[in-house]
């Protein structure tokens, strides 16, 4: 999965890393620092003016509290029950599947916390701030394209395959040459995925260009209520026929990776969760 921010996902994304497990090495140091990360990343896309700027951040304030006092502590005991399956080896496709519906679950819940403010500092958009955000969707996807559309189908693949390598060895050390023949199958069975993904984004990046050009409309709010809280209604056709076989292919790859791990694999995975998990449960708002 790609992360690349777009405006209006930046804070919802940003907030969602906690229960998605993107891979990063300093999870709790993104997270304390999330009130200077995330209007950075938004002025890539726009330039605030001073008074945008005073609003979304004591909006952002509000938010980050609530995600840290109301949804943090649901994010620990998600860490505790994976840690304890792994610990256990009990996990198997039932459980996977509850901690994959478990996050997403979070996710649309930050979605709909997030959707009054993101509705507010869109409409407040001058035509020039825009352009500027027009723009730069069009350099993206640019961009995009060239990086993940320009090479041959089998290299596309095999740099897949090296990304989720690389994921997976940040959280359970080197690869074994079998399990690293499992991530390239997974990846050939993926095929022609990203340029579904690209023409799925490019997609949701089109739509939310067409309700900001109504931003002023009454009908504003609920076109984007929809863009952020019911993703799927704006898939694209081929993205949604191949969604849940894709699901289920990283299902299969993370239980038969599992099944091909080492002693030592699931300790450092295990070390790295409790590492985690103790990082979160040390932050100051949770004890206020």
């Amino acid at each position: 999965m790609h992360h690349s921010p777009t405006l209006t996902r930046t804070l919802l994304l940003t907030l969602a890393f906690a229960v998605a497990l993107a891979g990063c090495t300093r999870i709790t140091l993104v997270y304390r620092n999330l009130d200077t990360l995330i209007p950075w990343s938004l002025n890539d896309y726009l330039a605030m003016n001073a008074e945008q700027q005073r609003g979304f951040k004591a909006d952002l304030r509000e938010h980050l509290s609530w995600h840290c006092k109301t949804q943090l502590p649901d994010y620990l005991n998600w860490l505790e029950r994976l840690q304890r399956q792994v610990a256990s080896g009990s996990v198997d496709e039932q459980t996977l599947r509850a901690r994959y519906t478990e996050a997403r679950e979070a996710v649309q819940v930050i979605a709909v916390e997030i959707t009054p403010t993101t509705v507010e500092l869109l409409r407040d958009l001058d035509d020039r701030q825009l352009k500027v955000l027009e723009d730069k969707f069009d350099e993206q996807r640019r961009e995009r394209r060239e990086k993940y559309l320009d090479p041959p189908l089998d290299r596309q693949i095999r740099d897949r395959a090296d990304r989720m390598q690389e994921r997976l060895e940040d959280w359970v050390g080197r690869l074994s040459a079998e399990q690293r023949q499992r991530v390239l199958a997974w990846s050939h069975a993926l095929g022609d995925q990203n340029r579904r993904w690209i023409d799925n984004r490019d997609q949701w990046q089109q739509a939310l260009v067409e309700a900001l050009a109504q931003r002023h409309s009454p009908a504003f709010p609920e076109r984007m209520a929809s863009l952020l809280q019911d993703r799927e209604a704006h898939w694209t056709e081929a993205y949604r026929q191949t969604f849940e076989r894709n699901e289920q292919a990283g299902i299969d790859l993370a239980l038969d990776l599992y099944a091909m791990s080492t002693e030592t694999q699931r300790a450092r995975l295990i070390s790295r969760l409790e590492g985690i998990r103790k990082d979160f449960s040390s932050l100051r708002c949770l004890r206020d």
